[in-house]
Protein backbone atom coordinates (compact mmCIF):
# COMPACT_ATOMS: atom_id res chain seq x y z
CA UNK A 1 0.00 0.00 0.00
CA UNK A 2 2.90 2.17 0.98
CA UNK A 3 4.30 2.18 -2.96
CA UNK A 4 0.27 2.06 -4.37
CA UNK A 5 -0.46 4.90 -2.63
CA UNK A 6 1.21 8.06 -4.58
CA UNK A 7 1.19 6.13 -7.76
CA UNK A 8 -2.90 6.39 -7.38
CA UNK A 9 -2.55 9.78 -6.11
CA UNK A 10 0.17 10.70 -9.27
CA UNK A 11 -2.43 8.78 -11.87
CA UNK A 12 -5.57 10.65 -10.74
CA UNK A 13 -3.93 13.95 -11.04
CA UNK A 14 -2.71 13.21 -14.23
CA UNK A 15 -6.19 12.22 -15.69
CA UNK A 16 -7.73 15.22 -13.97
CA UNK A 17 -4.71 17.40 -15.57
CA UNK A 18 -5.64 15.84 -19.00
CA UNK A 19 -9.15 16.44 -18.54
CA UNK A 20 -8.72 19.97 -18.11
CA UNK A 21 -6.47 20.87 -20.82
CA UNK A 22 -8.58 18.66 -22.99
CA UNK A 23 -11.60 21.18 -21.76
CA UNK A 24 -9.09 24.11 -22.41
CA UNK A 25 -8.53 23.19 -25.61
CA UNK A 26 -12.10 23.42 -27.30
CA UNK A 27 -13.15 26.14 -24.36
CA UNK A 28 -10.25 28.66 -25.28
CA UNK A 29 -9.87 27.22 -29.45
CA UNK A 30 -9.21 30.00 -32.14
CA UNK A 31 -11.72 29.25 -34.93
CA UNK A 32 -9.57 28.40 -37.95
CA UNK A 33 -10.85 30.77 -40.74
CA UNK A 34 -11.18 27.92 -43.90
CA UNK A 35 -10.57 30.60 -46.83
CA UNK A 36 -7.36 31.47 -45.76
CA UNK A 37 -6.50 28.32 -44.85
CA UNK A 38 -7.65 27.73 -48.73
CA UNK A 39 -5.86 30.68 -49.95
CA UNK A 40 -2.50 29.82 -47.98
CA UNK A 41 -2.76 25.94 -49.67
CA UNK A 42 -2.32 27.73 -53.17
CA UNK A 43 0.86 29.96 -52.07
CA UNK A 44 4.18 29.06 -52.99
CA UNK A 45 5.34 28.84 -49.28
CA UNK A 46 8.29 30.57 -50.20
CA UNK A 47 7.84 32.72 -46.92
CA UNK A 48 9.90 35.51 -48.84
CA UNK A 49 7.81 38.75 -47.77
CA UNK A 50 7.62 40.22 -51.24
CA UNK A 51 3.88 40.96 -50.91
CA UNK A 52 4.90 42.79 -47.73
CA UNK A 53 3.31 40.83 -45.31
CA UNK A 54 5.24 38.40 -42.74
CA UNK A 55 4.92 35.54 -44.86
CA UNK A 56 2.16 33.11 -46.80
CA UNK A 57 0.26 32.37 -43.89
CA UNK A 58 -0.14 36.13 -43.09
CA UNK A 59 -0.84 37.36 -47.15
CA UNK A 60 -3.29 34.40 -46.65
CA UNK A 61 -5.04 35.59 -43.66
CA UNK A 62 -4.95 39.55 -44.90
CA UNK A 63 -6.59 38.21 -48.47
CA UNK A 64 -9.16 36.38 -46.30
CA UNK A 65 -9.94 39.61 -44.18
CA UNK A 66 -10.14 41.73 -47.81
CA UNK A 67 -6.76 43.61 -46.89
CA UNK A 68 -4.94 42.29 -49.51
CA UNK A 69 -5.17 42.17 -53.30
CA UNK A 70 -4.36 38.53 -54.60
CA UNK A 71 -1.86 39.57 -57.22
CA UNK A 72 1.12 40.52 -54.49
CA UNK A 73 2.50 36.89 -54.77
CA UNK A 74 5.76 37.33 -57.06
CA UNK A 75 6.75 33.78 -56.66
CA UNK A 76 3.75 32.12 -57.79
CA UNK A 77 2.96 34.75 -60.94
CA UNK A 78 -0.29 34.91 -62.68
CA UNK A 79 -1.24 31.61 -61.71
CA UNK A 80 -1.17 31.82 -57.94
CA UNK A 81 -2.99 35.14 -58.46
CA UNK A 82 -5.91 33.35 -60.39
CA UNK A 83 -6.28 30.54 -57.75
CA UNK A 84 -6.60 33.07 -55.05
CA UNK A 85 -8.85 35.02 -57.17
CA UNK A 86 -11.21 31.96 -57.46
CA UNK A 87 -11.09 31.26 -53.70
CA UNK A 88 -11.83 34.61 -53.01
CA UNK A 89 -14.50 35.44 -55.48
CA UNK A 90 -12.80 38.46 -57.16
CA UNK A 91 -12.40 36.79 -60.59
CA UNK A 92 -10.01 37.28 -63.19
CA UNK A 93 -7.23 39.09 -61.43
CA UNK A 94 -4.41 41.53 -63.71
CA UNK A 95 -0.49 40.84 -62.40
CA UNK A 96 2.40 42.48 -63.65
CA UNK A 97 5.50 40.42 -63.70
CA UNK A 98 8.59 42.08 -62.03
CA UNK A 99 12.64 40.81 -61.80
CA UNK A 100 15.24 42.63 -59.96
CA UNK A 101 17.45 44.73 -61.65
CA UNK A 102 21.06 45.58 -60.75
CA UNK A 103 21.62 49.08 -61.30
CA UNK A 104 25.55 48.58 -61.63
CA UNK A 105 27.91 48.10 -64.34
CA UNK A 106 31.29 48.79 -62.34
CA UNK A 107 32.93 45.29 -63.61
CA UNK A 108 36.51 44.82 -62.90
CA UNK A 109 37.05 45.88 -66.71
CA UNK A 110 35.19 49.63 -65.80
CA UNK A 111 36.63 50.22 -62.74
CA UNK A 112 39.16 49.00 -60.28
CA UNK A 113 40.25 48.36 -56.51
CA UNK A 114 41.16 51.32 -54.09
CA UNK A 115 42.42 48.62 -51.84
CA UNK A 116 43.33 44.67 -51.64
CA UNK A 117 40.34 43.33 -49.49
CA UNK A 118 41.77 40.08 -47.62
CA UNK A 119 38.55 38.96 -45.53
CA UNK A 120 35.19 37.47 -45.26
CA UNK A 121 33.89 36.84 -48.78
CA UNK A 122 30.62 38.92 -47.86
CA UNK A 123 29.68 42.04 -49.62
CA UNK A 124 28.08 42.96 -45.92
CA UNK A 125 31.65 42.24 -44.49
CA UNK A 126 33.12 44.10 -47.05
CA UNK A 127 30.81 46.79 -47.00
CA UNK A 128 32.73 47.85 -43.18
CA UNK A 129 35.60 48.25 -44.51
CA UNK A 130 35.80 52.20 -46.19
CA UNK A 131 32.60 51.45 -48.65
CA UNK A 132 34.77 48.23 -49.66
CA UNK A 133 37.23 47.77 -52.36
CA UNK A 134 36.30 49.24 -55.76
CA UNK A 135 37.04 52.44 -56.47
CA UNK A 136 33.12 53.65 -56.81
CA UNK A 137 31.83 53.77 -53.30
CA UNK A 138 28.10 53.54 -54.83
CA UNK A 139 29.43 50.21 -57.00
CA UNK A 140 28.59 46.66 -56.60
CA UNK A 141 31.49 45.02 -54.19
CA UNK A 142 30.77 41.73 -56.31
CA UNK A 143 31.14 38.68 -53.49
CA UNK A 144 28.16 37.31 -53.91
CA UNK A 145 25.56 37.89 -51.12
CA UNK A 146 22.86 38.60 -53.91
CA UNK A 147 23.57 35.33 -55.50
CA UNK A 148 23.96 33.35 -52.10
CA UNK A 149 20.12 34.57 -51.36
CA UNK A 150 18.68 34.09 -54.17
CA UNK A 151 17.18 30.54 -54.35
CA UNK A 152 16.41 30.01 -57.78
CA UNK A 153 19.65 30.59 -58.92
CA UNK A 154 18.73 33.70 -61.31
CA UNK A 155 22.06 35.85 -59.69
CA UNK A 156 25.26 35.15 -59.86
CA UNK A 157 28.30 37.60 -60.49
CA UNK A 158 30.47 37.64 -63.69
CA UNK A 159 33.83 39.91 -63.57
CA UNK A 160 33.28 41.37 -60.56
CA UNK A 161 29.29 42.58 -60.89
CA UNK A 162 25.91 40.82 -60.25
CA UNK A 163 24.14 40.41 -62.69
CA UNK A 164 19.99 38.95 -62.91
CA UNK A 165 18.61 36.42 -65.21
CA UNK A 166 15.29 37.76 -65.70
CA UNK A 167 14.03 34.32 -67.01
CA UNK A 168 14.66 33.02 -64.05
CA UNK A 169 13.79 35.77 -61.57
CA UNK A 170 10.35 35.44 -59.39
CA UNK A 171 10.70 38.89 -57.57
CA UNK A 172 11.05 37.05 -54.28
CA UNK A 173 13.01 40.23 -53.44
CA UNK A 174 15.72 38.49 -51.44
CA UNK A 175 18.85 39.82 -53.15
CA UNK A 176 16.93 43.52 -52.84
CA UNK A 177 17.34 42.94 -49.27
CA UNK A 178 20.90 41.25 -49.23
CA UNK A 179 23.02 43.99 -51.08
CA UNK A 180 24.36 46.39 -48.57
CA UNK A 181 24.69 48.79 -51.07
CA UNK A 182 20.95 49.04 -52.28
CA UNK A 183 22.18 48.78 -55.92
CA UNK A 184 18.76 45.49 -56.64
CA UNK A 185 15.35 46.74 -57.54
CA UNK A 186 12.29 44.93 -58.21
CA UNK A 187 11.27 46.13 -61.56
CA UNK A 188 7.92 45.28 -64.09
CA UNK A 189 9.77 43.30 -67.00
CA UNK A 190 8.34 44.80 -70.03
CA UNK A 191 10.27 46.81 -72.76
CA UNK A 192 11.55 49.57 -70.60
CA UNK A 193 14.91 51.47 -70.32
CA UNK A 194 17.15 50.85 -67.23
CA UNK A 195 19.61 53.17 -65.71
CA UNK A 196 22.55 50.42 -64.96
CA UNK A 197 24.03 53.20 -62.10
CA UNK A 198 23.80 54.05 -59.13
CA UNK A 199 26.48 56.89 -58.49
CA UNK A 200 25.41 59.95 -57.19
CA UNK A 201 29.27 61.44 -57.36
CA UNK A 202 29.78 64.68 -59.41
CA UNK A 203 30.84 64.10 -62.69
CA UNK A 204 34.37 64.33 -62.41
CA UNK A 205 34.35 62.13 -59.46
CA UNK A 206 32.58 59.49 -61.17
CA UNK A 207 34.67 59.58 -63.98
CA UNK A 208 37.35 58.80 -61.99
CA UNK A 209 36.25 55.51 -60.37
CA UNK A 210 34.04 54.19 -63.25
CA UNK A 211 34.49 54.26 -66.90
CA UNK A 212 30.88 54.47 -67.48
CA UNK A 213 28.90 55.73 -64.59
CA UNK A 214 26.48 58.35 -64.83
CA UNK A 215 27.77 62.09 -64.90
CA UNK A 216 24.75 63.49 -65.09
CA UNK A 217 24.62 65.52 -68.03
CA UNK A 218 20.65 65.40 -68.30
CA UNK A 219 21.13 64.38 -71.95
CA UNK A 220 18.69 61.68 -71.33
CA UNK A 221 16.25 63.86 -69.69
CA UNK A 222 15.96 66.29 -72.33
CA UNK A 223 16.00 63.87 -75.19
CA UNK A 224 12.58 61.54 -73.19
CA UNK A 225 9.16 63.24 -74.66
CA UNK A 226 7.18 61.59 -71.92
CA UNK A 227 8.71 62.84 -68.80
CA UNK A 228 9.90 59.04 -68.04
CA UNK A 229 13.26 60.17 -67.47
CA UNK A 230 14.53 62.76 -64.52
CA UNK A 231 18.13 63.66 -63.16
CA UNK A 232 18.45 63.69 -59.27
CA UNK A 233 21.57 64.49 -57.05
CA UNK A 234 23.52 63.97 -60.29
CA UNK A 235 21.67 60.28 -60.92
CA UNK A 236 19.38 59.89 -63.87
CA UNK A 237 16.25 58.06 -62.99
CA UNK A 238 13.41 56.32 -65.59
CA UNK A 239 10.37 55.98 -64.16
CA UNK A 240 9.11 52.48 -65.45
CA UNK A 241 5.08 53.19 -65.63
CA UNK A 242 5.89 56.39 -68.08
CA UNK A 243 8.51 54.77 -70.39
CA UNK A 244 7.58 53.63 -73.36
CA UNK A 245 10.42 51.45 -74.61
CA UNK A 246 11.67 53.57 -77.44
CA UNK A 247 15.04 53.74 -76.76
CA UNK A 248 15.51 57.01 -77.41
CA UNK A 249 17.53 58.11 -73.94
CA UNK A 250 19.65 54.90 -73.98
CA UNK A 251 21.34 56.28 -77.62
CA UNK A 252 21.59 59.69 -75.64
CA UNK A 253 23.57 58.69 -73.09
CA UNK A 254 27.16 59.58 -73.80
CA UNK A 255 28.23 56.94 -70.65
CA UNK A 256 26.29 53.98 -72.26
CA UNK A 257 25.11 53.27 -68.92
CA UNK A 258 21.20 53.27 -69.79
CA UNK A 259 19.95 49.85 -71.96
CA UNK A 260 17.05 48.61 -72.97
CA UNK A 261 15.47 46.05 -71.26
Amino acid sequence: MDILTPIIIVGVIGLLAGVVLAVASIVMAVPKDEKAEALEAVLPGANCGACGYSGCPGYAAAMAKGEASPGLCSPGGAAVAAQCGEILGSGAVEMTRKAAVVHCMGSADNTQDKMIYDGLSSCSAAVQLAGGASSCRFGCLGLGDCAAACGYGAVEVCNGVALVDPEKCVACGKCVGACPKGLIHLAPVKPRAVVRCSSCDKGKATMQSCKVGCIGCMKCQKTCEFEAVTVKNGLAQVDPEKCTGCGKCAEACPRHIITME
